[in-house]
């Protein structure tokens, strides 16, 4: 009788714990976000800047990187140059060249005196050797992990940051798609190294990118890092208007949603969208549709076969009926993994970061996005997803409907936890 009281007891335990992390906000979207102005209208601006949270600033120079061999030796060098402060999160972080690499160059400022803080998320560095964190701790780099496992937090084992964040001297900031693993290394040239893009930022909103660090070194450790070194007198470094925005389901959480839905509404020419994972939930699938019905082109560029995650694939090809039957032009990846996180919006406006097209980025992950508004910056990344295009298959209707049967049946057994890949 105990036996089973014990066995009953473990197991609502169990299902409890499951219901909270599947769980998603009960503050979400309900209804669309109807088009009232395009993107280049000054008004869609205010609006962004009111409700994403911190303002629009001007003076920002954003460079973009492709791939490990452009990606890399420009966060080695920042951290390398670094004279007084460093902050670094990120999701992967695993053991190998590339990550030891990273490890060096931090131990080395931190043992020149500069201040070294880093948060890693518990899950994404279960596949690093904690003699190399070890390592960093001795000499003199503050590691803290993201929401460890512990009993007391189980319930929210589920929310993880997924955000990629590095600010050198409250001066220069990345942030974009890549994790520190050796499969982003190299130029995408094998299904072993992915195709990925990162960005380097300076001006006024760098201090957003730091306080978006701030955030989770808060939740993390209960101390603010603040003063000169971390948040200098913000200087002009270009021409670019831009800002940086947070989600997270402990505040904010569909800010990264309304983001997407408030750009696809004001949409008047073009949605050009590459996702390494898409899964829409319906709000967005309804704004794409009613963006195909004013006349906008729409482009959306996805991995092909060669997938980290075959469920989420599956998943998001079920829901592509509707999309293509409408108009939308939807491309797989042929040579790599594409681990792109971009739109780009009428030629107007580019958002990039760590943002995955699907609801565990929109209402799970803690999330960082940065908002471009240049159109030099936009026909920049144009060029880039074009080029990504070249070497994309084509999906129509007609292919989709041929499908085989075996993965119609795989994708109806994946539908249901979608939120959850």
């Amino acid at each position: 009788m105990i036996e089973t009281i014990v066995a009953t007891a473990a197991l609502v335990v169990l299902v409890t714990v499951l219901a909270a992390n599947f769980a998603t906000p009960e503050k979400k979207l309900a209804r669309r976000v109807h088009h009232h102005h395009d993107v280049c209208d000054p008004q869609f601006r205010r609006e962004m800047g009111v409700l994403l949270g911190p303002s629009i600033v001007e003076g920002n120079s954003v460079v973009d990187l492709q791939n490990g061999d452009e990606i890399f030796p420009a966060m080695l060098a920042a951290i390398r140059g670094a004279r007084s402060t460093i902050e670094f999160e990120t999701y992967i972080y695993w053991s190998g060249a590339i990550g030891r690499e990273f490890s060096e160059a931090l131990s080395e400022r931190a043992r020149a005196g500069v201040k070294v803080c880093v948060i890693l998320d518990w899950a994404g560095v279960l596949k690093m050797d904690d003699a190399l964190l070890d390592e960093m701790r001795r000499a003199g780099v503050r590691v803290e992990r993201y929401r460890p496992l512990r009993w007391y937090n189980l319930s929210r084992l589920n929310n993880r940051t997924h955000r990629k964040l590095l600010v050198v001297d409250g001066q220069i900031g990345f942030t974009g798609g890549v994790g520190i693993a050796d499969l982003w290394t190299g130029h995408a040239q094998d299904p072993e190294h992915w195709r990925d893009m990162h960005f380097r930022v300076e001006g006024p909103v760098v201090s957003q990118i730091q306080a978006a660090f701030n955030d989770n070194w808060i939740k993390t450790t209960g101390e603010v890092l603040n003063g000169e070194p971390y948040f200098p007198a913000p200087t002009r470094a270009g021409s670019m208007a831009a800002h940086l925005f947070i989600s997270s389901p402990a505040g904010g959480s569909e800010s990264m949603h309304l983001m997407y839905l408030m750009a696809i509404a004001a949409a008047a020419r073009s949605i050009d969208l590459a996702a390494s994972y898409f899964v829409p939930d319906a709000l967005i699938d309804q704004e794409l549709l009613a963006a195909r019905r004013r006349g906008v082109r729409v482009r959306i560029l996805l991995p092909g076969v060669h997938t980290d995650s075959e469920a989420v694939r599956l998943a998001s090809k079920a829901g592509w009926g509707p999309l293509l039957e409408a108009g939308v032009e939807i491309h797989e990846y042929a040579p790599t993994m594409l681990h792109t996180k971009l739109l780009i919006v009428d030629g107007e406006m580019v958002s990039v970061g760590s943002t995955n097209f699907d609801i565990r980025s929109f209402r799970l992950n803690d999330e960082a996005s940065l908002n471009v508004y240049d159109a030099g910056f936009a026909a920049r990344m144009t060029a880039q997803f074009e080029a990504d295009l070249q070497r994309a298959r084509a999906c129509t209707l007609a292919t989709w409907l041929a499908r085989p049967l075996r993965e119609k049946l795989a994708e109806k057994l994946v539908r249901p936890i979608k939120s959850q890949l």
